[in-house]
């Protein structure tokens, strides 16, 4: 992926710029960029330099120095600001707010490896000592974690289950997948609106993250499904499992923007004892156990 050309001044004015630019340390001079994670697409991965001679500019418009084409980005949305300290970001009044890490932010200090959200759209601050080594880390990172949620994402899903499955039916042993997705996401995006179904799937995710033990995967699988894969664990204990992830979400309320609204999911549940199953075979199982729980009204786990 290439890089982008140095950052232009694009006519911008005094008032966005900094008229006096005390000299920088080195390492910010050639090592500091943003990297863009999310949505995927064509700019992904792609790397928009920082420099101490001027400050960059996110935004719709034409003269902003990285550019987005998204209806949730301002037209002169945020600054990064080249300081004695580092860099900063800035608001500049944006409709949907810029956020550092998803706090709200007016103007902070970046830190290495800071997410910069403006709009739907997310950035990962380097400017760490090694940045080249950084960056082809982050590649690979983005080939294998959901650039909105940061978890696994469906390629490192089923390379997991794979693997997996194989020791399964190696050892006899059992494992459970579980398959859910969020009922009525559609009517969340229509009502809301695309940030606040997307703070919808970070949310969820962060509440259920901390629950799932390190032998164990929690993957986006796509959209708004999700699934977690519970090796040596029985089809009851999977059940038990799965009832607390539907009570994490069911059960305390979700806000976004001064609106509080409900959140329910789904969830349907595949076990092997060790027989030969590939991938898209026991996913294929729970989802159609998913199907079921949906027939019945949702809100519910079946297996």
């Amino acid at each position: 992926m290439d890089d982008t050309t140095s950052p232009q001044t694009n006519g911008r004015t005094s008032s966005d710029t900094l008229c006096t630019l005390p000299r920088l340390k080195a390492t910010l001079v050639n090592e500091a960029c943003v990297v863009h994670i999310y949505p995927s697409g064509p700019n992904m991965g792609r790397r928009y330099p920082l420099s101490p001679s001027g400050s960059v500019i996110i935004g719709r418009s034409a003269d902003c120095t990285i550019q987005i084409d998204d209806h949730s980005v301002s037209r002169r949305h945020a600054r990064i600001d080249p300081t004695p300290e580092g860099y900063v970001a800035c608001d500049l009044g944006s409709t949907n707010g810029t956020f550092i890490n998803d706090t709200p932010c007016e103007r902070q200090l970046l830190k290495d490896g800071d997410y910069v959200r403006v709009g739907n759209c997310i950035y990962r601050f380097l400017a760490g000592g090694n940045i080249e080594a950084e960056y082809h880390e982050e590649i690979y990172r983005l080939a294998i974690i959901d650039g909105l949620t940061e978890i696994p994402n469906k390629r490192y899903l089923m390379e997991f289950l794979s693997r997996e499955l194989a020791r399964s039916g190696r050892h006899s042993r059992p494992l459970s997948v579980l398959i859910f997705d969020i009922d009525h996401f559609k009517k969340v995006n229509d009502t809301y609106g695309h940030l606040c179904g997307d703070y919808v799937l970070r949310e969820m995710t962060r509440r259920l993250r901390e629950g799932i033990r390190a032998e164990e995967l929690f993957a986006r699988y796509g959209g708004e499904e999700f699934v977690v894969v519970l090796p040596e664990t029985t089809w009851e204990d999977a059940r038990v499992v799965a009832e607390r992830i539907r009570s994490l979400v069911a059960d305390q309320p979700f806000r976004f923007d001064e609106q509080t609204f409900e959140v329910t999911i789904s969830v349907g549940i595949a076990t092997t004892y060790g027989e030969t199953l590939d991938p898209v075979e026991i996913i294929s199982k729970a989802d159609n156990k998913l199907y079921q729980a949906k027939e019945e009204g949702r809100n519910r786990v079946v297996g």
